[in-house]
């Protein structure tokens, strides 16, 4: 079996090179102990191994389209995490809680030490609105959410997809645990990623977005549109980006 590795979570264009890096320790690391990980990272659909008939559970359920029938220069993240072949790669705990982790195994967590609103494997997301708009605040030292519930209310949100932990579930349940819904947006723009989100608040087609801490960081040091924009709240912190596999990986390669 040909085996699948990918980091596409932080993968931005500007630093390819440098999650390039991080994937050959972890492969030379992966082969030391006796694994044959790939030369290189999966970034299309066009680099996963076909699954002939689909890809299926142990019940013989399709549960994600064979790569090969799919749009050869996007990534569907779905059929990454679930091919059989996938020995390593980032995934999002929202994806896992609704399902995903009946067929992966978590093998690790990504660290945030030294990010703003990170500490360890956990991380917050930065609620972002143009600047003028709403009252900077830091990062809170505890755990607990800091949202600008009246800030927030009647404006129009932008978040990258409904199972995000970072972008949507965690405001909505952070809201929730102060009496609130996602009902106070007036509106909710999905843009299919983080970047895309503090671009549609940057220009204007957004109002707020819930940022993971780590996008946050990149977008200000490689996106124009975040010079545009501040920080007016804090989801409460959580686990964050998790590693997983089709294989039981052995938990010290990780550590």
């Amino acid at each position: 079996m040909t085996l699948v590795a990918a980091l596409p979570m932080y993968d931005w264009p500007e630093r390819r090179a440098e999650v390039d890096a991080q994937w050959a320790a972890l492969r030379d690391t992966l082969r030391s102990n006796g694994f044959d990980a790939p030369e290189f990272l999966a970034r299309r659909n066009a680099d996963l191994p076909a699954v002939p008939g689909g890809i299926k559970d142990r019940a013989g359920n399709v549960i994600a389209p064979d790569p090969a029938l799919l749009s050869p220069d996007e990534l569907d993240r779905q059929t990454l995490w679930c091919h059989p072949g996938l020995l390593f790669a980032q995934a999002c705990w929202g994806p896992l809680e609704l399902g995903l982790q009946a067929y992966v195994h978590v093998v690790g967590q990504d660290d945030y030490s030294g990010v703003d609103g990170g500490s360890g494997e956990l991380y917050s997301s930065a609620l972002v609105m143009r600047r003028g708009e709403g009252t900077p605040v830091k990062a809170p030292v505890g755990g607990e959410a800091s949202l600008p519930v009246e800030v927030m209310r009647r404006k129009r949100l932008a978040f990258n997809s409904h199972d995000s932990m970072s972008g949507y579930l965690a405001l909505q349940r952070d809201l929730e645990a102060q009496g609130e819904t996602l009902d106070l947006f007036i509106s909710h723009t999905e843009t299919g990623g983080h970047r895309n989100s503090v671009d549609a608040v940057g220009s204007g087609r957004a109002d707020i977005a819930a940022i993971d801490c780590k996008s946050w960081e990149l977008a200000q040091r490689y996106d124009e549109a975040a010079s545009a924009l501040v920080v007016v709240g804090w989801t409460g912190k959580r686990k964050g980006l998790p590693y997983i596999s089709a294989f039981e990986l052995p938990a010290h390669l990780f550590a």
